[in-house]
């Protein structure tokens, strides 16, 4: 397997939502609608073994369902912008299901994932883009109303060695029970 990391999927229709709020940005390179996703660990380039040992490890995690909330656009970079991401609500059950993946990866030898948690949606990598430019962007798409989804399932993702925004690909599917 090639670079990996867990994640949760989205609805096609609130991908279809997200979608919608594209453009208005010079150098921007928006993500693929279908490639949207909430990472939950990026575990990286690995050899079979170990991707054996990781969709093992997974199996084993038991938790329950929970609703995923988006609260609205920011941006990664501080003075700097690099990304447009759309902002999750960092309930108790997401974090909680974000630190045992992390305990669980880390008995099995990955290294600690070194930033904080943050979870959201990339909707576009930037490269030149003025903080300017973010912000009116902001000002005028920034606020939202996408309804809540039901997270029933994390996964496995693979992604082939690029700059990022797929196409990635489900290696494996866990449930989260309801």
């Amino acid at each position: 397997m090639p670079r990996l990391f867990t994640g949760l999927e989205l609805p096609s229709e609130i991908g279809t939502e997200l979608a919608m709020l594209r453009g208005g940005i010079s150098g921007a390179r928006w993500i693929d609608a279908e490639n949207y996703h909430i990472t939950l660990r990026f575990i990286g380039d690995i050899d079979e073994r170990m991707a054996s040992e990781i969709v093992e490890v997974l199996s084993e995690i038991r938790r329950p369902s929970f609703p995923v909330t988006l609260e609205g656009l920011s941006w990664f970079g501080a003075d700097k912008p690099r990304a447009i991401v759309a902002k999750i609500k960092p309930t108790a059950p997401l974090v909680e299901l974000q630190a045992d993946q992390e305990r669980r990866l880390r008995r099995i030898g990955l290294q600690p994932e070194p930033r904080k948690y943050t979870p959201h949606v990339t909707l576009a990598r930037l490269r030149s883009a003025s903080t300017l430019a973010v912000a009116d962007y902001l000002s005028v798409r920034g606020y939202f109303r996408i309804p809540q989804f039901e997270a029933t399932r994390f996964v496995l993702f693979s992604a082939r060695e690029s700059t990022g925004g797929g196409p990635y690909l489900v290696e494996a599917a866990y449930g989260l029970q309801g």
